[in-house]
């Protein structure tokens, strides 16, 4: 198996240079995870299926899809690709190949645990100063135009705040300088992670039933139905840095009511 994947990797690094690899190669990567995992949540919720795992019982309009899908490839093509191309030259300077052997499994790992810690640290910080008034109004609230999320929203944001909390995604492999592959890894588990936070759907299957203090998206689904000052979760991928300084008060409390009747109202009075 491992003979069968270096082969295929050789015909890669064989067939285009690095730059090609690293830049396009990821932007083709990232765009096909990103729309393969998060279109079926639009189609999932026009046709009404599985609406009992449903978090929220409203709905997008199919305009409002299709503009958050509009709006995507412009952004993905005017701001993601460019930055990409720019930032080329300091995963390179920094120490990032593409060329064989590929790394252990050992070092991808712990390159990859160290990016998530890193990355939930950076954004945690980076989201809380967004949800100050005035970033809020002039930049984050582009985000919160869908107060019903579904995994296409999960990059749907002003430009600023693309390239403000993209950096808490690019800095741990920027100063790491990992394999391409290592690279390649943390962009499809970071893209499917945000997908799923924002599907709108809690699913007993859902990581955040077996993983503890995996947010996913019963917890983020939260942050983005009540108002701004009151939402709380702030976290990325894991909760602790919620749970460390409060900002998750409100979600837990609203969890612990929500077997005894009092859900709604408690939400009524958060917004």
């Amino acid at each position: 198996m491992a003979s069968i994947f270096e082969s295929c990797w050789q015909y890669l690094i064989t067939n285009f240079s690095d730059f090609q690899l690293a830049c396009l190669g990821s932007f083709f990567l990232h765009e096909s995870v990103f729309f393969l995992s998060g279109l079926p949540f639009v189609w999932i919720e026009r046709a009404g299926w599985l609406s009992k795992y449903k978090i929220q019982a409203k709905n997008n309009t199919p305009a409002a899809q299709d503009k958050c899908i509009v709006r995507l490839l412009i952004y993905h093509f005017g701001v993601n690709l460019p930055v990409m191309i720019f930032s080329y030259p300091v995963f390179k300077y920094m120490g990032m190949r593409s060329s064989l052997p590929l790394p252990s499994w050992n070092i991808i790992l712990t390159q990859i645990i160290f990016y998530f810690i890193l990355e939930d640290f950076i954004f945690y910080w980076g989201h809380r100063i967004l949800h100050t008034k005035w970033l809020y109004k002039h930049v984050h609230s582009v985000h919160h135009e869908y107060a019903t999320p579904f995994g296409l929203t999960s990059e749907y944001a002003h430009p600023a705040e693309i390239l403000f909390l993209g950096f808490a995604t690019i800095v741990g492999p920027a100063i790491t300088g990992p394999h391409l592959i290592t690279l390649w890894l943390w962009m499809v588990l970071r893209v499917l992670e945000t997908v799923e936070a924002h599907c709108g759907y809690h699913f007993p299957w859902s990581l955040s039933n077996f993983i503890p203090l995996y947010g996913g998206a019963d917890f983020h689904d939260y942050h983005h139905r009540l108002l701004y000052t009151k939402s709380g979760n702030y976290s990325s991928t894991f909760t602790y840095m919620d749970r460390i300084f409060g900002s998750d008060v409100g979600y837990r409390k609203l969890k612990a009511l929500k077997n005894s009747g009092f859900e709604d109202s408690y939400e009524q009075k958060q917004q």
